[in-house]
């Protein structure tokens, strides 16, 4: 057990929170390659800023009550800097009135502050959409808006973070295991389990002399891992929304947390609307990718 996660079972039984076997040596070279990568786009520290950006944008938006008075250019504004989000959203919002979103997003911020109920809104979140597979994006919405709504309470709880229903994500790309493909991982994909995910690389981080920013730092490296993922299976996640040269190595780690929306000269984001149009930003707020 060498390869575990030194702290994994400490933190475990510290917060009653599952257990997960993580593999030091392979989040050590997710780690090195991250800042390799980075290097020749402006480093590490652009791409946490710009994430700090995004949170702020998004607190501008929907924090302190605010999400009640959301508009529906605001919500386009957001929704752009969601990468699965901003493909599929326009359809429904031309065929449903905007108030039914703001009364769905009202009740998943409702009682943000209590993490005991985040799977409970979550779930009765993406229950109010249709169960089928072209809204698999709902989670990835909620999960988004919780997460860079209050970034220090909430980790990212998107399904290419952790979805247990396919076993795929972050978690299995930094499993401790011989042959990982061969591995069943049986946590849940709620919030314990992203939140547990969440102080195993916090502490990872601290441990290599990160301190500062950590949500941010955490939502960078678990991009990274898993677009090394995408990357050895030829780039065929997030296809659909492809562009930029394929030799780009930071090119699916920008994509996955969304920071490839928006022309910064032109304000024209990435989410086009039901007619075809492109939805420019209302306001543009400058995120460097």
């Amino acid at each position: 057990m060498m390869g575990v996660l030194a702290t994994s079972r400490d933190r475990a039984r510290a917060t009653a929170g599952p257990v997960l076997d993580l593999s030091g040596p392979r989040l050590r070279r997710a780690f090195e390659d991250l800042a390799e990568a980075a290097e020749n786009s402006g480093g590490v520290e652009r791409y946490v800023g710009a994430l700090a950006l995004k949170a702020s944008l998004f607190e501008e938006v929907l924090g302190k009550g605010k999400v009640g008075d959301l508009t529906e250019a605001e919500f386009c504004d957001l929704a752009a800097f969601i990468a699965p989000v901003r493909r599929r959203v326009g359809a429904w919002l031309g065929a449903n009135p905007f108030g039914t979103m703001r009364k769905r997003l009202v009740a998943l911020l409702g009682g943000w502050s209590d993490v005991n109920t985040a799977d409970a809104r979550m779930t009765d979140f993406v229950a109010s959409f249709p169960a089928d597979r072209e809204f698999r994006w709902v989670r990835d919405l909620a999960a988004e808006v919780l997460h860079f709504t209050a970034p220090d309470r909430y980790p990212l709880m998107t399904r290419w973070m952790w979805d247990a229903r396919v076993g795929s994500g972050v978690l299995r790309e930094i499993w401790f295991a011989n042959d990982v493909d061969a591995v069943e991982i049986t946590v849940a994909d709620g919030f314990a389990t992203h939140d547990m995910l969440r102080r195993e690389l916090e502490g990872f981080l601290s441990d290599n002399g990160v301190f500062r920013d950590l949500p941010f730092y955490v939502d960078l490296l678990a991009a990274h891992v898993y677009a090394r993922y995408i990357n050895d299976r030829g780039g065929q996640y997030l296809h659909a929304d492809a562009c930029g040269p394929t030799g780009d190595a930071m090119l699916h780690t920008r994509r996955l947390l969304g920071l490839d929306a928006v022309d910064s000269e032109s304000g024209r984001t990435r989410l086009k609307l039901i007619d075809g149009e492109v939805h420019v930003l209302g306001e543009l707020r400058r995120l460097d990718s």
